[in-house]
């Protein structure tokens, strides 16, 4: 199958387009450099020339605080990068897997949110990324919506790199324990959205990390698995003082039985591990140092 991936350079746009190749398919992995979304004649032109049978869009703005300052930006990369792929690939005749986020829910329930359950945004982020959302299903293609959450993996700032670094620094972080989501490896949700893409799944899939945490327990099991002597302090998200509110309950489940699900987030976690440790070891390698 030709897959062509958006937003290539990125964490999730890496994972996909690997994940792709070792499958035997034939990848066409664009980073922002090769094709900007928010050009539609650009987009157009790409497509047509590949000619994919499917594009998983990861191209997206993910800075969740710097969009409170640059609401327009967010909303012109999240919301009509999304809708100029969306729309081309509808005239092209291409499935296109659309990468959505937890944060087009306000975070006030108590209970996994599910695919039917209605939006409602609290950041210029998630209202961004749920306008992407709009325009996607408006192209009426039958195209593919996959929302996620707290994504982490290699080539990406993370929450989990994030740990580790601080933790061969410090004796003790403090870490939020007031809000609870589905963290997700890279690693396992670019198979699942290849696998959307090969199987054209139309429609709102809610793909994610299975079971669910806290930021604070997410930090306490990275140091357990890394066998790092850090302790972890828990704060409050008033604390904490972030510009952008995070939702204080995001955990996503699937009500389709055509979703993919995905492997527990402590199993994310130590194939992330395992994945630094073989990079690492490779570096080493390169370098003669044993």
């Amino acid at each position: 199958m030709r897959l062509l991936v958006t937003g290539a350079g990125g964490m999730l746009g890496q994972a996909v387009a690997e994940h792709g190749l070792r499958l035997g398919h034939e990848v066409f992995a664009l980073a922002r450099q090769q094709l900007d979304v928010l050009d539609g004649a650009a987009v157009e032109e790409a497509l047509a020339q590949a000619r994919p049978a499917a594009v998983v869009h990861c191209a997206a703005w993910t800075d969740v605080d710097g969009a409170e300052s640059d609401p327009q930006g967010a909303r012109a990369l999240n919301g009509d990068g999304a809708g100029n792929v969306a729309r081309a690939s509808a005239r092209l005749g291409i499935h296109m897997v659309c990468v959505s986020t937890d944060y087009v829910f306000d975070g006030h329930g108590h209970r996994p949110y599910l695919e039917h359950d209605v939006p409602a945004p609290r950041t210029v982020y998630g209202s961004s990324k749920l306008d992407g959302e709009r325009q996607v299903l408006e192209a009426q293609a039958g195209h593919t919506i996959a929302r996620t959450s707290w994504l982490f993996g290699a080539g990406g700032r993370n929450f989990v790199d994030t740990m580790l670094a601080l933790g061969a620094e410090r004796e003790e972080v403090s870490v939020v324990s007031d809000q609870v989501g589905c963290p997700t490896w890279t690693g396992h949700l670019a198979p699942a959205l290849v696998e959307l893409a090969e199987r054209r799944w139309g429609g709102i899939h809610h793909v994610a990390g299975a079971g669910w945490c806290s930021w604070h327990e997410l930090a306490v099991e990275v140091f357990d698995q890394a066998a790092m002597s850090c302790r972890v302090l828990p704060i409050s998200s008033e604390a904490a003082a972030r510009p952008a509110p995070r939702p204080p309950y995001s955990v996503l489940g699937s009500e389709r039985s055509d979703t993919p699900r995905l492997a527990h987030w402590t199993e994310g976690v130590r194939g992330h591990l395992r994945q630094r440790g073989a990079a690492d070891g490779a570096a080493r390698e390169r370098e003669g140092v044993r």
